[in-house]
């Protein structure tokens, strides 16, 4: 029971998170380029607020896996470099954080254009 619980709870958050991006691009005219950046945006706030540590604790994957995860990996590796090396760490502390994501993001992407066939239109 615990983990259709838990399983809920990520569903539920992963869910607002989207229904939020949804209404952003049915209500405004904001372009998919900047819903991202919004996202992101407000992970990276809303975790140096300390608001999106608790998101994530309660709707864990639910919040990290949307690209308002993103921003928040990003804030929290930046906190945590400071913390370790000081004021270089705002410099350093978000790529060491992300950067496996970053790395499997050009990879794939360069194998996905490897064999998909581009087309202008």
């Amino acid at each position: 029971m615990d983990l259709i619980l838990t399983y809920l709870k990520v569903f539920v958050t992963g869910g607002l998170i989207c229904l939020i991006g949804q209404i952003l691009i049915d209500k405004t005219r904001l372009t998919p380029a900047r819903i991202l950046v919004t996202f992101v945006t407000a992970g990276a706030i809303l975790t140096g607020l300390g608001i999106y540590q608790y998101i994530v604790d309660f709707g864990s994957a639910g919040a990290t896996v949307p690209i308002s995860g993103f921003g928040y990996s990003l804030a929290k590796g930046v906190i945590q470099e400071i913390d370790k090396i000081g004021f270089l760490g705002i410099f350093t502390g978000g790529v060491k954080a992300t950067a496996a994501g970053i790395a499997a993001a050009v990879f794939f992407g360069y194998f996905c254009a490897l064999f998909s066939k581009s087309d202008i239109k």
